[in-house]
């Protein structure tokens, strides 16, 4: 490969979303401010690129698409190809040189982490956020998953979803570059999202604090109630809390990760320390100060690791907060509410 393609993220910073996708360029940027991210490595949406090309992925996918000639339309034709293309990519070996450079860059990982074979999540990153859109695979571990799953995260972009965006869109089918962020797992006890101004009200005074045991998924995948924290921005006081239920929580396995019921004694516990949910925040205003809007993170809670050097964050992204109403419009909502 005769340019570079993997990239420490400590190397990144977030103009270098068009090279590793905004996930990664983030994640670059949050450690260089000094703030706790896991270590890890990007591949570069040069490397899927090459990937599809020096395996004749792109034209096989391009013959694949031909027999359509008047267009995708339909929900089943879309499922359809998403299904046929996805093989045609996973069936494919990682180019030898890239194979290569991938092992090394895990190799040099491991040895940072003083671990034979560090368990990683393997996370899509377009140069444009597309938030639960490409497929995210955590507890990988070892030389041969690891590959096998950045070839699946490549795959996913060829999701029907994806599909019918790019087809809405008047965009090529056959390709849509992303990245992948390569980072240690973190030994979650409990993990969540920040969001530094309330999505609901745009009120920039509180942030709001969803947290569960275990992983994030249940909380981001919004499979389980999580309990709820408001804190007050510029005190880190706890504003108001709520338990959720926590039916549900990801945890490890020996290879992946699996949803579980909760333990009933964690159900009706919160699970964050006071301490930490201001941690968590002290933490959200930095990164709301940095990247200067509203900032939607997600974050997790190392059980290896003292306070507050516990406290690790996963990614980060501009939040989408909505309008904030007119006082008028705030008086006819509160009148169709009671009526």
């Amino acid at each position: 490969m005769p340019e570079r393609y993997i990239f420490w993220f400590q190397e990144l910073g977030q103009d270098q979303n068009s090279l590793v996708g905004k996930k990664c360029a983030n994640l670059g940027e949050i450690a260089k401010i000094g703030l706790p991210v896991p270590p890890g490595f990007a591949l570069s949406v040069r490397a899927y690129e090459d990937f599809l090309r020096e395996t004749n992925a792109i034209q096989e996918i391009k013959n694949y698409l031909q027999r359509f000639h008047g267009g995708i339309e339909s929900i089943e034709l879309f499922n359809e190809a998403s299904r046929e293309i996805r093989q045609i990519v996973e069936s494919k070996r990682m180019p030898e040189a890239m194979r290569r450079t991938v092992l090394s860059f895990y190799d040099s990982l491991c040895q940072k982490c003083n671990m034979d074979d560090v368990a990683v999540a393997t996370r899509s990153a377009g140069p444009v956020s597309h938030p639960g859109q490409y497929e995210t695979y955590l507890n990988v571990r070892g030389e041969q998953d690891l590959l096998e799953k950045i070839i699946k995260v490549w795959a996913s972009s060829f999701n029907p979803r994806s599909l019918a965006f790019r087809s809405r869109k008047g965009i090529p089918l056959e390709s849509d570059p992303i990245g992948v962020a390569v980072l240690k797992m973190v030994n979650a006890r409990a993990a969540g999202v920040i969001f530094t101004a309330d999505p609901n009200t745009g009120d920039t005074s509180k942030m709001i604090v969803e947290a569960n045991w275990g992983l994030g998924e249940s909380v981001v995948g919004g499979e389980s109630m999580p309990d709820t924290y408001i804190i007050t921005k510029e005190s880190l006081q706890i504003y108001e809390r709520k338990l959720g239920t926590k039916q549900k929580c990801v945890i490890f396995k020996g290879l992946g990760v699996a949803e579980e019921d909760t333990p009933f004694h964690k159900r009706s516990a919160f699970c964050l320390k006071d301490e930490e949910v201001a941690e968590v925040g002290r933490l959200a205003v930095a990164l709301e100060k940095h990247f200067g809007v509203p900032q939607d993170a997600e974050w997790a809670i190392d059980e290896d690791s003292p306070f507050p050097e516990n406290i690790i964050l996963l990614q980060t992204r501009a939040a989408v907060i909505v309008q904030k109403k007119s006082a008028v419009d705030q008086v006819v909502d509160l009148m169709l509410k009671r009526f």
